[in-house]
């Protein structure tokens, strides 16, 4: 076998039983902060992840079976150190099967054929929403605000808003069926609300809006949360 071979299957994700354990194993040697370790398993550490053992044996120890004083040293605070190797794995297989673009925020479409180009242009894994509303009618801005909250939380959906006059269909729009929600994928119209707001309480917000839409499966799955909001929920 050549050498390049090998360092590619050493730089290769092992998936099977040995390969999930050696692979906790480096994360939670990776993970070890040296400096706030005893003298004894600082040196203990240095010896189990030494950059200076030979290519040709690094599998080979990382393969070995550990001694009873590394079990002792990768065993502590395991709880920590499994949740943020989970969170890894975790962010790794999101990040493999995300794709597609991620959006800021609400768009404001200013015309008809702004809104005719946001629905055949867009990325055909793109959800997009859009909501047709208009100033002073009943719903329209508390819905705009929802749908400004909805957009932080979800960056790969394409989240618009167009005035029923802008739009150029204002007939089609009269202010009996505003506010309105229209949501489209690949160029296909997969939800049609008219006068949305009939769903939802007299108060409503953006959780409210966000289970509607998930009534239907119109939203894909959140984005991960971060490690600090994790451990923010884990104080709590």
């Amino acid at each position: 076998m050549s050498d390049k071979m090998i360092e590619l299957e050493d730089n290769a994700t092992h998936t099977g039983p040995k390969g999930v354990i050696n692979d906790w194993r480096r994360f939670k040697l990776e993970s070890m902060d040296p400096e706030n370790l005893p003298p004894a398993k600082r040196e203990l550490l240095r010896q189990m992840s030494s950059p200076g053992r030979p290519k040709d044996d690094s599998r080979a120890n990382l393969n070995r079976k550990m001694s009873v004083q590394e079990y002792e040293l990768l065993k502590e605070e395991d709880a920590g150190c499994l949740k943020k190797y989970r969170r890894r794995c975790m962010q790794e297989m999101h990040d493999k099967l995300s794709f597609g673009p991620k959006f800021e925020g609400v768009h404001d479409l200013d015309s008809g054929e702004a809104f005719l180009e946001v629905i055949e242009k867009e990325h055909y894994s793109t959800v997009v929403v859009v909501h047709i509303y208009k100033d002073g009618v009943k719903g329209c801005e508390e819905l705009n605000n929802c749908l400004d909250c909805l957009a932080t939380e979800y960056p790969t959906v394409k989240f618009c808003r167009i005035d029923a006059v802008a739009s150029g269909a204002a007939e089609r729009f009269s202010d009996e069926v505003l506010p309105t929600l229209l949501v489209y994928k690949a160029g296909e119209l997969l939800g049609n609300f008219l006068s949305c707001t009939q769903h939802l309480n007299e108060e409503f917000f953006a959780t409210d809006v966000e289970a509607f839409l998930n009534s239907y499966g119109l939203l894909p799955e959140k984005e991960l949360p971060g490690e600090e909001d994790e451990d923010e929920n884990d104080v709590e």
